[in-house]
């Protein structure tokens, strides 16, 4: 059985394990701080799906308001399923349940960026009812 919860900082160590297989390496230098910034973050949630007892999967969702449309948005900024749980229904699950929060909470879209080398990710986002919008720019600060 899964079960979908919010995290807590005691599940920043598997969230940290997950970023690596994301290539998200040394994350666990900071991980305890930026988990602890965004469950107190007004505007974001962020969850985990453990089974058996063990997290095997985080999804880090962002509420933004909108000026000029009606209806809000929800981001996804991190999603990733362990490796030895991909394609059990585990990210479908996760996928449905961030649907029904970001309804919840008036948005009416969700956006993910997905970088081209993660073709198995877009390939599951298609099928989740994803389409593609081709522009997005990024200027860097640092």
């Amino acid at each position: 059985m899964i079960e979908i919860r919010e995290a807590s900082i005691n599940d920043s160590e598997s969230i940290s394990n997950l970023l690596e297989q994301l290539d998200y390496s040394g994350t666990n230098r900071f991980i305890n701080k930026r988990v602890k910034e965004l469950i107190e973050h007004k505007d974001e949630t962020l969850l985990v799906a453990k089974k058996d007892e063990k997290v095997v999967a985080v999804l880090s969702l962002h509420f933004i308001p909108q000026l000029a449309l009606e209806g809000d948005f929800c981001r996804i900024s991190y999603f990733c399923v362990d490796e030895d749980n991909r394609s059990d229904g585990v990210g479908a699950l996760l996928e449905s349940y961030a649907v029904k929060l970001a309804k919840e909470k008036k948005c009416d879209r969700i956006e993910v960026h997905c970088n081209q080398r993660r073709r198995k990710a877009h390939k599951f986002y298609y099928k989740q009812g994803y389409i593609e919008s081709p522009k997005y720019l990024i200027k860097s600060l640092v």
